[in-house]
């Protein structure tokens, strides 16, 4: 099976029988061919957008590090998927009601300066 998509200026192709032979073959060159393709993605999209995608990649890969197992690296990284499109702050919440979440946003608490002054020592 062959996928075939081009997205402004990268070529996306995807074999996915041929990466699974890979894969089984030799492990570091699907790593390699992995990172290569990612980083290719990522160099190719709009730069407002890339340091949003590095972050996003960078806790993938901290999911993926941190698993047992491939499988629960994967229903991890699915499960976050779909929290950010299901969850309190997610996609679907942003789309039918965008006030709410721009207000929240406006008023969160992370907004604030805290003075250091009130913690420092007096020695």
């Amino acid at each position: 099976m062959k996928t075939n998509k081009s997205t402004q200026g990268f070529d996306f192709n995807f074999d996915f029988d041929q990466w699974a032979r890979i894969a089984k073959k030799d492990p570091e060159q699907f790593e390699r061919m992995r990172q290569e393709l990612i980083n290719g993605a990522i160099n190719q999209a709009p730069d407002h957008l890339k340091q949003r995608m590095e972050g996003l990649q960078w806790q993938i890969d901290q999911i993926r590090n941190q698993s047992k197992s491939p499988i629960e690296s994967c229903l991890k990284i699915s499960q976050k998927m779909l929290d950010n499109i299901y969850g309190e702050k997610g996609l679907l919440s942003v789309l039918k009601e965008p006030g709410k979440v721009l207000e929240s946003m406006n008023t969160h608490d992370s907004n604030k300066v805290v003075s250091i002054k009130k913690y420092k020592s007096t020695d």
